[in-house]
């Protein structure tokens, strides 16, 4: 989703906990893995896996100059011939420790087998955030939790978006050259889109 589709949800969603509350999640998320130099792992359950947000952060982490935000994407079933950045499977969260973040998002029911991978990682220092449906066992293994119950006036999906954006943005600005290319293309579209000057 891009930013201009990100400023009409925001805009969509405005006077409702959303914006803010992904924006804070986005906060944690950006505190824990940039002083660590990165270290993000990233889950879903076995019916889900979260590759557009993974997508999304690895959009994001190129724009704001947060290599940090780059996620590893911890798969379920891994086959022989998928490419090294979809081979990952679930032995890195038995592997995850100090310094290391794991944001699993779960829809649905986890499975026993994830919620015990996502305990004994937190058990060996990891920081592990949920987005998820409000699923108590996932929000008690949690540091930080942003859950989209049923009756709310969004889905996961939209929360994903909202989260990975923020997690972008809210960094503090990081200098390459002159200028950094967000603040260009920033520049680029008040040109763009101000008014012609009037012809006297």
């Amino acid at each position: 989703m891009d930013a201009v589709r990100v400023a009409l949800l925001r805009e969509v969603l405005a006077g409702t906990e959303w914006p803010a509350a992904a924006r804070r999640f986005a906060g944690t998320l950006r505190s824990s893995v940039v002083p660590h130099g990165g270290g993000l792992l990233l889950v879903g359950t076995e019916e889900y896996e979260p590759w557009h947000l993974a997508a999304h952060l690895v959009d994001e982490s190129t724009w704001s100059g947060l290599p940090e935000l780059t996620p590893t994407l911890v798969r379920h079933r891994v086959e022989p011939g998928d490419p090294a950045h979809l081979a990952v499977g679930l032995g890195r969260i038995e592997a995850a420790g100090r310094g290391e973040t794991l944001l699993v998002v779960v829809p649905e029911s986890p499975g026993e087998g994830l919620l015990e991978r996502v305990h004994d990682a937190r058990r060996a220092g990891a920081t592990v955030l949920s987005l998820d449906n409000g699923d108590p066992e996932v929000r008690g293994l949690a540091h930080e939790a942003l859950s989209v119950a049923g009756g709310d006036d969004v889905d996961l999906d939209t929360v994903q978006h909202l989260v990975s954006a923020a997690a972008g943005e809210n960094s503090a600005p990081v200098l390459r050259g002159r200028r950094r290319l967000r603040d260009r293309l920033s520049r680029l579209a008040d040109q763009l889109t101000a008014p012609p000057p009037p012809r006297w």
